[in-house]
């Protein structure tokens, strides 16, 4: 594996600037303390979503001052920078349908928001995940309980402690002799729906394996050339995207039948002409893998191909 001389460097949720003050989370009581606190900042959840404050193009994350019920709620220390206040994530109740407030998930906002706040919630987003999907201990099957002000669960039968995992996946621009990058639809997509190859880190396995491992597996290519190019926080729901290009040796595409439901070749032309007249949708800017395909591509793509789901 080689690392380009370029790397993407502007990838949102990559480039989160609060001090996540570590050492404070071993503090006995701190959560309580925190959300008796007025000057603490707590940033509500409320089924994967935030309230948002300002203009579509300046939006900020609204975060407010504890309230009492934030006590008895799933709450994490984000952290704290020096002489600032300190950031606290709690998991709200839902909200009316009325509700008059402006919630939004991370995929509609983390283009607008500024680098800060955006890894503020994609940290608050992937630790809330976490939690919400280990709520019982792996080895005795009894309940486990937040602790270390929500950056471990430890369980109340055997004593063991869980720490918040984070899924590996390497992400891929294969291009062929000709220049030409490979498209894929997921089997699961809708129609329309392309993006570049992906899939999740093996134990054992280095990242440049991953990456020649999933190309052979889903297309029946192989690959070499392969270059590291940047990597992203993708807390959905928690996982790191690593970023690769990879040359292909040959060109005939042998799909998996399984994980695929379409792949094929495109220039630069025709990817222009095929998110155009709508035969191509490709995810929004804040993720990776639109960031390698503008990459290849040399500049933006339009945007008028873009996919976006209803909430996340």
């Amino acid at each position: 594996m080689t690392c380009a001389a370029e790397t993407i460097r502007d990838l949102p949720l990559a480039h989160g600037s609060l001090d996540r003050a570590a050492h404070r989370r071993r503090e006995p009581g701190l959560l309580d303390a925190l959300l008796s606190d007025p000057a603490t900042r707590v940033l509500e959840l409320v089924g994967g979503t935030v309230e948002v404050v300002g203009t579509d193009g300046e939006l900020s994350l609204h975060q407010r001052p504890p309230v009492p019920a934030d006590r008895h709620r799933l709450a994490v220390f984000l952290g704290q920078d020096d002489g600032g206040p300190a950031h606290v994530a709690v998991v709200g109740d839902p909200v009316d349908e009325g509700d008059p407030r402006s919630w939004r998930g991370l995929r509609q906002v983390a283009t607008v928001l500024d680098d800060r706040e955006a890894g503020m919630l994609a940290t608050a987003l992937a630790l809330t995940n976490w939690h919400a999907a280990h709520t019982h201990c792996p080895r005795c099957g009894h309940a486990t309980t937040p602790e270390q002000a929500g950056w471990v669960r430890r369980c109340g039968h055997d004593g063991s402690e869980h720490y918040p995992r984070t899924d590996v996946a390497v992400i891929m621009s294969v291009t062929d002799a000709d220049d030409r990058l490979l498209l894929a639809r997921g089997a699961e997509w809708p129609e329309g729906r392309f993006s570049v190859l992906a899939g999740f880190l093996e134990p054992g396995e280095s990242l440049e394996a991953a990456v020649a491992r999933e190309v052979r597996e889903e297309v029946g290519l192989e690959v070499g050339d392969v270059t590291f190019l940047g990597n992203q926080p993708w807390p959905f729901p928690t996982s790191l995207m690593v970023g690769f290009t990879a040359r292909a040796v040959g060109s005939a595409i042998e799909l998996d039948g399984d994980e695929l439901a379409e792949a094929f070749w495109v220039t630069r032309e025709g990817l222009a002409e095929r998110i155009a007249d709508g035969r191509v949708l490709v995810s929004s800017r804040m993720s990776i893998s639109h960031r390698l395909m503008e990459r290849w591509y040399g500049q933006r793509l339009p945007t008028t191909g873009e996919w976006r789901p209803a909430r996340s």
